[in-house]
């Protein structure tokens, strides 16, 4: 089903099993919940991936999101975390030298832990679900404005176009990532987890969450960068010393740039803090960490080509629909 970029829809962050919240979003955009879905008689919700894994209630989640797609009442696009669990689910080629697209380290099975909990008596219902993800698209493009969970590299896109013109991937797409440096990993990769830059000396940065990394987040819209901190794009900031560190000439060339001329794009993933806003006039994020205790964040689209900082609409979580 295509978009209509004529039409009114809502734009949906990064859920990640806050069930309870998103339905309290969705009655705060005026969705209203007619036999079994939340429906709207004149909007759309679009959902930009991400609907599973930390959360005290990804099922529930899932069939929110699933139930109002299979209605007609949404799209939902691919996040990371749902070509995660594709991948920890599927057998690796042999030619990678892994058992699964997604390697059982105890570092990917902590971050899915939550998610096959809740489905540990419902194997059947994750068996569909795995299902359905292959039916979520790695972007939407309506012309006026485009969604993609993490970075919108227009080549890269257009290269998948020629083989997946709706943007969905199949089973052998998703084994190829598997291979480090296919033209599938690199997709998964720069869409669904964005771009990164190596951190200099050999240096590597503890985030909050807990996991060591020796990359950083980087923006890929900058116009005109001179050091590491003026492309960081992560809610851990980088030791002064390494963000005053200048950007080679190379390293400029290599960055990704999403120009100010180009139609609104909307994206997930970042973990945003604060009160939601344009980041510029043409891009929005919308992950605003609610299941960390933020907030789950929407934008109320209509016919606008530039976005509109009074059109965001959230819901603050509270720590109970956590812990409850």
């Amino acid at each position: 089903m295509m978009l209509d970029p004529a039409r009114s829809y809502d734009l949906i962050g990064d859920v990640h099993g806050c069930a309870h919240t998103l339905e309290h979003l969705l009655d705060m955009l005026g969705y209203r919940r007619q036999g079994g879905v939340w429906r709207h008689p004149q909007r759309m919700a679009l959902f930009l991936g991400d609907i599973i894994d930390r959360g005290p209630r990804i099922r529930e989640a899932l069939h929110i999101v699933h139930d109002m797609v299979e209605a007609g009442q949404a799209r939902c696009i691919m996040g990371n975390h749902e070509f995660n669990a594709l991948g920890w689910s599927t057998a690796a080629p042999p030619e990678s030298g892994k058992q699964y697209v997604r390697e059982h380290t105890p570092r990917h099975a902590r971050l899915i832990e939550a998610t096959l909990t809740q489905f540990d008596q419902h194997p059947g219902d994750w068996h569909d679900f795995l299902g359905w993800f292959y039916e979520l698209p790695l972007f939407l493009d309506a012309g006026r404005f485009r969604l993609v969970h993490a970075c919108w590299d227009g080549g890269l896109i257009d290269s998948l176009r020629a083989h997946h013109a709706n943007g969905c991937i199949d089973q052998h797409f998703l084994q190829a990532a598997a291979v480090p440096g296919s033209f599938a990993c690199t997709v998964f990769d720069r869409l669904l987890r964005g771009t990164d830059m190596r951190l200099p000396d050999g240096l590597t940065l503890t985030g909050g969450d807990g996991l060591t990394r020796a990359f950083f987040r980087t923006k890929f819209w900058e116009e005109d960068p001179q050091t590491y901190g003026d492309i960081v794009f992560q809610p851990d900031a980088l030791p002064e010393q390494v963000a005053r560190t200048p950007l080679s000439a190379s390293q400029k060339n290599a960055l990704l740039r999403y120009g100010l001329d180009e139609p609104m794009l909307f994206v997930g993933h970042y973990w945003r803090s604060g009160k939601p806003a344009p980041i510029r006039p043409n891009l929005a994020c919308l992950d605003y960490s609610a299941v960390l205790y933020g907030k789950l964040v929407a934008y109320r689209l209509d016919e606008e080509t530039r976005l509109d900082p009074r059109k965001f609409v959230w819901v603050d979580v509270e720590r109970p629909e956590v812990l409850q």
